[in-house]
């Protein structure tokens, strides 16, 4: 049985983007946490009026 079987050599990064994964992670981490930093102190500043 011949089966054409084309595999492409997963070592090749056709596909892949020239990016910097260390700065993507870091700047996820950072917007992440500049995020959560606003909404934390909107809450506290919501409990402040309340209370």
């Amino acid at each position: 049985m011949d089966v054409n079987v084309h595999a492409a050599d997963p070592r090749e990064h056709i596909n892949e983007e020239p990016r910097n994964d260390f700065f993507d992670t870091t700047f996820g981490f950072l917007g992440m946490f500049g995020f959560m930093f606003v909404i934390f102190f909107a809450l506290v500043i919501v409990k402040f009026i309340i209370s």
